[in-house]
């Protein structure tokens, strides 16, 4: 289709340290101002952060990218910290959901999974809420999060467990069934819940007979040349070398970590530097077992780079460097609306007012705001879309753009220095950190007015 058509298309779907920045980045000069007011936010003394990632994308085209602070801290000499570069990993937290719905939807493309058939068969076991039995669950419901699963009894579990001894009455792992709400049946109430990942994983593996980690490999990442995955145990050297861990800022007090803006950098999660990762699952892993394994819900490591890649893909209808990677109608499927908030309590948890309406897979930003609270993205409001955010072990992050304009800001922030609690958003449910970092890029690169200052 041609630019017009595409755009009506998708209209229709609705850090530590010195300023580092990488000198094969886009040039700096046209986005001086850019580069220093997010300088600042990554070395500002009270709320430093560890690392951070940007790329931002107007009409169509990748128009910026930067790297802030470190990926890696060495906190006795620090002539040994490693810069953050554009070929740097992140592990992108819960951004994974939305590249593991895009494995789900190239095997519903492919007639391998479906969105509405009940997908106990499929797995081998019944899957119903034991208080609604007669309501089949569905892939559209785990996507969307209308399951009517929780994650009150967990979402991981090592490769000696399967799920079905967690989701069935009865089963070792099933306890006072925690896992499923009693206030709502599959459905139609929304309640955001990572283990409807390692349910879709599962299924993934059943259906493509493969381990998930490998199938993503083969569905999605290879086909666009994109470096990482979900599995850092099967990562080149050169991968492992660019994985940055996430930190937070911490002293220990007898015994106990606390937060601690002028201590430490304290890795998290994704250190290697001494030992390298271990793998999950061994050869007798049988596929669709256990769909936590390799954290579909927020395993992913990725370079923002590599995310611009596939934001630029469904920008262009799933299109990248000449070759189909999903159908324009998968992604017609993926992003409408499948659930909104009725602004009462009646159809869903908005976490603290964050999300308000949602997609499979991805949620959907209306720009709703209050202090402290709602899905704003920028400073003033102006910046509709749809993504996804991130939120574990001290990395945040952002994955969002608005199709039928074709802009679109993804940032990875490698760790916090205090508390995100202590430092809350002014318009947002976001760190008032990320509300600066996604305000500068809108104006700056997506709106370009440092261009238009100069």
């Amino acid at each position: 289709m041609r630019a017009r058509a595409q755009r009506t298309f998708f209209a229709a779907l609705f850090a530590a340290g010195i300023l580092l920045v990488n000198p094969d980045s886009t040039a700096t000069e046209p986005f001086a101002t850019l580069d220093a007011e997010l300088g600042a936010v990554v070395n500002d003394p009270a709320h430093p952060l560890a690392s951070l990632s940007v790329l931002a994308i107007r009409d169509g085209a990748v128009v910026y990218q930067r790297q802030f602070g470190y990926r890696h801290i060495d906190p006795a000499i620090s002539a040994n910290n490693l810069p953050a570069d554009p070929d740097t990993l992140y592990r992108v937290a819960s951004i994974s959901k939305l590249v593991t719905a895009l494995g789900a939807m190239k095997l519903v493309e492919q007639g391998k999974l479906s969105l509405d058939a009940d997908v106990g068969p499929l797995l081998g076991y019944p899957l119903r809420n034991p208080h609604f039995p007669s309501r089949a669950i569905t892939l559209r419901m785990l996507l969307s999060h209308t399951s009517s699963l929780r994650d009150d009894a967990g979402y991981f579990w090592d490769a000696r467990h399967a799920l079905k001894d967690l989701l069935s009455p009865g089963g070792s792992l099933y306890g006072s069934g925690a896992m499923w709400a009693r206030n709502a049946p599959p459905g139609g109430y929304f309640s955001y819940t990572n283990l409807n990942s390692a349910i879709v994983a599962a299924l993934m593996e059943r259906a493509g007979g493969e381990r998930f980690d490998r199938l993503m490999q083969r569905l999605i990442l290879v086909p666009m040349g994109l470096r990482g995955g979900f599995n850092p145990a099967e990562f080149s050297a050169a991968e492992l070398n660019n994985l940055a861990a996430l930190y937070r800022k911490r002293s220990e007090i007898n015994g106990k970590e606390i937060w601690n803006s002028t201590g430490p950098w304290v890795p998290q999660v994704d250190d290697y530097s001494r030992n390298p990762p271990l793998p999950r699952a061994g050869p007798d892993y049988v596929l669709g077992s256990n769909g936590t394994l390799q954290s579909p819900q927020g395993g992913l490591r990725i370079s923002a780079a590599d995310l611009g890649k596939i934001m630029l893909m469904l920008i262009n209808q799933g299109k990248h460097e000449g070759r189909q990677i999903l159908k324009a109608a998968s992604l017609a499927a993926m992003f409408a609306e499948q659930w909104r908030h009725d602004g009462k309590s009646g159809n869903g948890d908005t976490y603290r007012g964050l999300f308000h309406a949602w997609g499979l897979g991805n949620q959907h930003f209306l720009d709703l705001s209050a202090p402290g609270s709602g899905d704003r993205l920028v400073e003033g409001g102006g910046f509709t879309g749809v993504g996804h955010l991130g939120d574990a072990w001290g990395l945040t992050a952002a994955f969002v753009f608005d199709p039928a304009a074709r802009n679109g800001a993804i940032y990875l922030i490698g760790g916090p220095g205090t508390d995100p609690e202590t430092y809350k958003g002014h318009y947002s449910s976001r760190s008032r950190y990320e509300e600066k970092i996604m305000t500068a890029l809108y104006r700056r690169a997506i709106l370009n007015t440092d261009q238009h200052e100069r």
